[in-house]
């Protein structure tokens, strides 16, 4: 399959579909690599969106019979992955389809037996995630380099690294609580006992060498370093049960975002030392460059000897949202910005403040499905 990214911007592209009468329904939503967009998927098409300024980029409505069940960006290029969905899907949900916005047309295609579950995208690779099983193709000729066996995943967990050459990719384990971690440079394969109960949500730091992980108990999160395996850091969302909806680590590793259908975004503030991502913190006032080379090879500690079970941290800023709803977060590229997408059209963007902590403040908030309904 040959391809040539272009950026994606609506000056280029082909002028947006007018919305029409028909309401839609979304069915999924993923930012892209560096948070700055992000895909919204519905019963009749999808939508692309820029986070920093708010604005539809472009959307491809395809009428009745149009789901797209997953849909996911590729940075800001033209090539994007759809799985179809929905009660009427456009495509099978067992077919991958490999989107050309320029061309308006897909010009490659993935075949399973089963339904895909979860599609990940880097530059050089398409990782597609069965119930049981996780496929790593190379993207220029879709040739299978890997098969990796998991337990069940219904969820379709997975993560990549993006920012370093050789990939880093965290999935399920065989067994319960269990993340495997592929280090792709080193042809190393770690697995991590990350929690007791059954694996509910990771996320990787763009270089691959932290994770962070939460259990279906929902009230720990753990910080992994995927090198070793070690632990190095819990924090606590709650006393209660919940389901944890998505981690997010900024782009310097100085902070967690955490969302779960309690309604609560909380955001923790990580202890492990920034020189593991090459990142000067002090200079981190944009946190808007998470493409710096990483130059460390060992992680260091906040001073102190961490016992094997310590005691955990609760988060340092929170956003209170309707309960019982999904959302999913990323952090802005503006200073100490959290961005939060909700299953029901909604766009937050929210502030926290490093110091004293406590409620963020709402700085902006849309519905992108009922754009009439935001003011």
């Amino acid at each position: 399959m040959s391809h040539t990214p272009q950026t994606l911007d609506s000056e280029e592209a082909p002028p947006a579909q007018t919305p029409d009468s028909r309401s839609s329904t979304l069915l999924h939503l993923s930012f892209n690599q560096d948070s700055g967009c992000f895909a919204a998927a519905t019963d009749h098409g999808f939508r692309i969106y820029n986070c920093d300024p708010f604005r539809e980029i472009f959307r491809r409505d395809f009428g009745p019979g149009g789901g797209i069940g997953l849909v996911h960006m590729l940075f800001r290029c033209n090539i994007l992955a759809f799985v179809g969905g929905g009660s009427d899907p456009r495509y099978p949900p067992n077919k991958v389809m490999i989107w050309d916005d320029h061309q308006s047309r897909c010009i490659g295609e993935l075949s399973f037996r089963s339904e895909v579950k979860g599609v990940r995208l880097r530059r050089d690779r398409i990782v597609v995630v069965l119930a049981h099983k996780i496929f790593v193709y190379n993207f220029a000729d879709l040739k299978v380099l890997h098969q990796i066996e998991t337990i069940a995943n219904p969820k379709g967990l997975c993560d990549l690294s993006h920012v370093s050459a050789s990939m880093v990719l965290v999935c399920p384990g065989l067994q319960k609580g269990q993340v495997r971690v592929e280090h792709y440079a080193s042809k190393r394969t770690k697995f991590i006992m990350a929690h007791d109960s059954r694996i509910a949500c990771f996320a990787l730091t763009h270089d691959g060498r932290l994770l962070a992980t939460a259990s279906s108990k929902g009230t720990l999160v753990r910080l992994f370093n995927t090198l070793d395996g070690s632990l190095l850091q819990e924090v606590r969302r709650g006393a209660d049960r919940a389901e944890i909806y998505s981690l997010a680590f900024s782009p310097t590793a100085q902070w967690l975002a955490v969302s779960s259908d309690k309604g609560t975004v909380h955001v923790f503030n990580l202890k492990v030392d920034s020189g593991l991502l090459g990142h000067d913190r002090s200079h981190g006032s944009s946190e808007a460059n998470p493409a710096s080379p990483t130059t460390v090879s060992s992680l260091s500690f906040i001073k102190g000897v961490l016992p094997k079970y310590f005691s955990s941290e609760w988060s340092v800023a929170q956003f209170r949202l309707q309960e019982g709803l999904q959302y999913i977060v990323a952090f802005g590229h503006q200073k100490n910005t959290v961005v939060i997408l909700g299953m029901d059209g909604s766009f937050y963007r929210c502030q926290f403040d490093s110091a004293p902590g406590g409620e963020m403040t709402q700085l902006e908030y849309y519905n992108f499905l009922k754009p009439e309904e935001t003011f």
